[in-house]
């Protein structure tokens, strides 16, 4: 079965860790577009909102880094950006704060270091998850515009 790519945005302050899966992840088929703090993956997501950028399916995002951390990064990002979803990388004895960030509405987490393995098994739960979350909207938004044309779909 031919495994569809995900487009991935990877953010972590670890340079060297990004560039690694990065590069490990292209390799396996996704397209993956990297951020080194919180406010420049927002401002990524931004820019795919503007069609600069394919449109990001999951972001895999780090709970430890400076200035903005994971948790206010993730609050943001999911009241922007509500059907996008978050894996959340947290360090060993971090495990309070990966509850907290499931509660705030992260679809999963791993601990770093991070199984490539169990990552991809979880990236791609997460793009069937968006993408359940996407048809079930487009199937809402179906239904409100035949409420609002009375049932009725004309053709020309």
């Amino acid at each position: 079965m031919t495994q569809l790519p995900i487009n991935i945005l990877l953010v972590d302050d670890e340079r060297d860790f990004v560039e690694v899966l990065s590069l490990r992840l292209v390799d396996a088929g996704h397209w993956v577009k990297t951020a080194f703090s919180g406010q420049e993956a927002l401002s990524v997501l931004a820019d795919t909102k503007g069609d600069q950028l394919p449109e990001i399916d999951v972001i895999v995002l780090d709970i430890k880094m400076p200035g903005m951390d994971g948790i206010e990064t993730l609050k943001q990002i999911k009241a922007k950006y509500p059907v996008i979803e978050v894996i959340l990388l947290t360090g060993h004895g971090a495990a309070d704060t990966a509850i907290k960030g499931l509660k705030s509405g992260a679809f999963d987490y791993l601990l770093k270091p991070a199984d490539f393995d169990e990552l991809t098994t979880k990236l791609e739960a997460a793009r069937k998850q968006r993408d359940a979350q996407e048809a079930r909207i487009r199937q809402a938004e179906a239904h409100a515009l035949m409420r609002r044309s009375g049932g009725m779909l004309t053709h020309d």
